[in-house]
């Protein structure tokens, strides 16, 4: 089996995320979707499990965080800018809020960091690893 990453998020309102991940460019896999669960698809190794409230709750016992919380920041590899950009966009124009930290632009990376409709940090990246500066 090859390495995979499966990224699990509590959700407030499944069909609005739905929407959500699908307008950043995710597809959903209805084989692991149902009324308490969507299986939203970033590539062929990183999926990530949309749960509602009450289906998150049969796995653990510990806290939601709130939305204005800072869980984790999961970064995304784009294209190039103009996808960064298009999916800062995307958030904003389907639930979510784009720039909640400064973007960045170091020459070789650009990147911006937007938040789901429940608060959930993802970072919009492009990097040019042949670009990046040497130390010498």
């Amino acid at each position: 089996m090859s390495k995979m990453i499966f990224v699990n998020l509590p959700v407030t309102d499944l069909a609005v995320s739905m929407s959500f991940y699908k307008a950043l460019g995710f597809e959903n896999n209805p084989h692991f979707t149902d009324d308490t669960a969507a299986c939203m698809v970033w590539s062929e190794a990183i999926y990530v499990m949309l749960l509602t409230h009450e289906k998150w709750r049969t796995f653990t016992n510990r806290p939601i965080p709130s939305a204005d919380s800072s869980e984790v920041m999961l970064a995304l590899a784009l294209d190039n800018r103009e996808a960064v950009d298009a999916m800062n966009e995307a958030a904003t124009a389907n639930g979510g809020v784009a720039d909640i930290n400064p973007m960045q632009d170091l020459g070789f990376m650009y990147n911006c960091n937007l938040a789901d409709p429940d608060g959930h940090v993802w970072e919009a990246m492009w990097m040019e690893p042949s670009a990046i500066p040497s130390d010498n």
